[in-house]
C-alpha cells in the first residue's frame, strides 16, 4: 500500500496491454481508478477496468467518452495511440487533470498539445517510465563525457508488433549524448558510406518476437569497448513508473516534468 494519500487515475488506453498493467499497479498500490477509456469499438468497452485487467473487481465501467472517463480523476495515465494523444492532452486541460503519458511515437501536432497542457495542468511524457532507464541517461552521460574521442552507437530491440522506430527510449538515450557532445543520428549505413564521422551516433533499431524492450549504449574506443544496457523482463515495471509518477504530479502545479521529477 502506498504511504501517500491514494490519487484518483484514469486510464486512457485501457484495452492495451501497458493500459491494463496499469490498473493492476495502480490498484496494488493502493490508489483508486476512477476512469478508464478506449477506443471507439473496442471490445472492452462496457467491461469493468479491474476485471478487464485480471485484477480486483474496480466498480469501473471502460468507456469511449474522454471527458466523462476523467470525471473526478487527479491524474490521467495514457497509454494509448499517438493519434489520440493531442486529444487526451486536450481533454486532460479542460478537466484541471494532471497528465502522464508515455505513448511514444508522437507527431508535432500532439507535441505542440502536450506543450498547450502544461500551461493549464501538470504534464509528464517519457517515453520510457523505468526509473533504471533514467538512471541509465545520467550514465550515458557522465560515461560520454569521461571518455573524450569514443565513439557511441545505439542499438534498441523490441517485439515484432512495435509500430514506431526508433524508440522514444534511444531517441532519449541520443538526446543523452547531445547534451554533452556535437551529436548528429544516423538510423543506418549501407553501400559506401565512408569512414565514421566522430560526430556520428547511429540509432538502430531491431524488431523481432516478443522482446519488451533492450536499449544498450556502445562507447568504442582504441583497444577496448564499453557497453551499458538495459532490459525490460516485464510491462509491469513501465505500468509500476507511470503510477509512481502519476502520485508524484497530481497535486503540483501546471508545468512540464520528467521522471527526474519523480526519482530525483
Amino acid at each position: 500500500m502506498t504511504s501517500a494519500p491514494p490519487v484518483r487515475i484514469a486510464v486512457i488506453g485501457v484495452g492495451g496491454r501497458m493500459g491494463q498493467a496499469v490498473v493492476r499497479a495502480a490498484l496494488e498500490a493502493g490508489h483508486r481508478v476512477v476512469g478508464a477509456v478506449d477506443r471507439e469499438g473496442a471490445p472492452s468497452l462496457g467491461r469493468d477496468a479491474g476485471d478487464l485487467a485480471g485484477a480486483s473487481h474496480a466498480g469501473v465501467e471502460v468507456s469511449s467518452d474522454l471527458a466523462a472517463g476523467m470525471l473526478g480523476a487527479d491524474c490521467a495515465i495514457d497509454f494509448s495511440t499517438a493519434d489520440a494523444v493531442a486529444h487526451v492532452a486536450q481533454a486532460a486541460a479542460r478537466a484541471k487533470v494532471a497528465l502522464v503519458s508515455g505513448t511514444t511515437g508522437l507527431g508535432a501536432e500532439a507535441e505542440r498539445a502536450l506543450v498547450e497542457a502544461a500551461a493549464k495542468i501538470p504534464v509528464l511524457w517519457s517515453p520510457n517510465m523505468s526509473v533504471g532507464v533514467h538512471v541509465l541517461a545520467e550514465i550515458v552521460k557522465a560515461a560520454v563525457k569521461a571518455l573524450p574521442g569514443y565513439d557511441v552507437e545505439i542499438v534498441e530491440t523490441h517485439h515484432r508488433a512495435k509500430v514506431d522506430a526508433p524508440s522514444g527510449t534511444a531517441k532519449r538515450l541520443f538526446e543523452a549524448v547531445r547534451e554533452v557532445r556535437e551529436a548528429r543520428q544516423v538510423t543506418g549505413r549501407e553501400g559506401k558510406p565512408g569512414a565514421r564521422m566522430d560526430d556520428e551516433v547511429a540509432v538502430l533499431a531491431l524488431r523481432g518476437g516478443d522482446v519488451i524492450g533492450d536499449h544498450t549504449v556502445h562507447l568504442l574506443g582504441p583497444g577496448e569497448r564499453l557497453e551499458l544496457t538495459h532490459r525490460a523482463t516485464s510491462r509491469e515495471l513501465f505500468a509500476r513508473g507511470a503510477v509512481r509518477a502519476a502520485a508524484a504530479i497530481a497535486k503540483r502545479p501546471a508545468g512540464r516534468y520528467t521522471m527526474a521529477d519523480v526519482v530525483g
